[in-house]
C-alpha cells in the first residue's frame, strides 16, 4: 500500500489537472505513415498510435499502446519517452497527464456500466469512482469493508475486474465466478470475506477484457487501483474520508 501521505498527495493534485487541454493538429497522412515505418523497421514490436503535431514545435506526438506517449522528430531519426511539460508563470503545467486524463476520463465514461459490480447508494449518488479489483488482494478487501460507508456518503463504487495472476490463474476464476453469478454482488462479497464458494466461469465475460483496460489504458500496476470520475488514478488503498475529499463531498 502506498502511505497515506503520498496519496493524500496525490488527490491534491486533482485540481490542477483540471485545466483545458491542448488540442493537438493531425500531420499529412504521407509523413505520418514514413515516421511510422521506420520507427516499426527499427522496433517491430513498437505500435504508434496516430501522430500529431505537439505543444513543442518540430516535435510530433503519439502514443504508444500500452506504454505512454512518444515524441518524435519530424524525420522520425529521434524520439523520446517521458512527460512534456509546460512551463508558466503560475509554474509547471504536465501537459501529458492532462492528456492522459481526458483519455482515461472519456474511457471510462463509455464504458458499459452493465459490465462492471456495481455498489450504490440508497440515495441519490454525489459522485463515482472505479475501482480495479482482485479478491485475493489484502487491500482490497479493506476498501470493500469501506463500501457501506461510502454509500452513505453519497459515493458509488464501480467495480472492474483485475485479477494480478493474469487469466491462467484461480484468482480469473474466483472473479469470473463473481461475474457469472445471478447475484454478483453478494458473490463479489462472500469472495472477498475469504468464504468457499463453488467456482462457475461463464464463457462470456468481461474479464479479459477489464485486465486488457487497466493494462493499456488506465496503467494498472497493483490492486486496488481507484480511477476517479476526472480520469485522476489513485493507486492502493484509501481512507473513506480522504475519498471524499478528494471527489469534492
Amino acid at each position: 500500500m502506498k502511505s497515506l501521505m503520498k496519496i493524500a498527495a496525490v488527490a491534491a493534485l486533482c485540481a490542477p489537472f483540471l485545466a483545458p487541454v491542448t488540442v493537438t493538429a493531425e500531420i499529412d497522412p504521407v509523413v505520418a505513415e514514413a515516421i511510422r515505418d521506420r520507427v516499426q523497421r527499427a522496433n517491430p514490436k513498437m505500435r504508434l498510435g496516430e501522430l500529431k503535431e505537439s505543444p513543442m514545435p518540430g516535435i510530433f506526438q503519439a502514443e504508444v499502446v500500452g506504454n505512454g506517449t512518444v515524441y518524435i522528430s519530424k524525420d522520425g531519426g529521434h524520439f523520446v519517452f517521458g512527460d512534456l511539460f509546460r512551463v508558466s508563470d503560475e509554474g509547471l503545467v504536465n501537459l501529458s497527464e492532462l492528456k492522459r486524463l481526458k483519455t482515461r476520463a472519456d474511457t471510462m465514461a463509455g464504458l458499459n456500466i452493465d459490465d462492471m459490480i456495481v455498489f450504490s447508494p440508497a440515495g441519490e449518488a454525489k459522485a463515482h469512482i472505479y475501482v480495479f479489483t482482485d479478491v485475493d488482494c489484502g487491500y482490497c478487501v479493506k476498501l470493500h469493508q469501506d463500501v457501506p460507508k461510502l454509500n452513505k456518503m453519497g459515493i458509488e463504487v464501480r467495480y472492474l475486474a483485475y485479477p494480478r495472476a493474469g487469466l491462467n490463474s484461480v484468482a480469473y476464476r474466483k472473479i469470473a465466478t463473481a461475474w457469472c453469478s445471478d447475484d454478483r454482488n453478494a458473490t463479489l462479497t462472500r469472495l472477498k470475506n475469504r468464504e468457499n464458494i463453488s467456482i462457475s466461469v461463464c464463457d462470456k465475460n468481461p474479464i479479459a477484457e477489464q485486465l486488457r483496460l487497466g493494462d493499456e489504458v488506465i496503467g494498472v500496476r497493483g490492486t486496488p487501483t481507484i480511477v476517479m470520475q476526472d480520469g485522476t488514478v489513485v493507486p492502493g488503498y484509501i481512507p473513506p474520508e480522504t475519498m471524499a475529499k478528494a471527489l469534492g463531498i
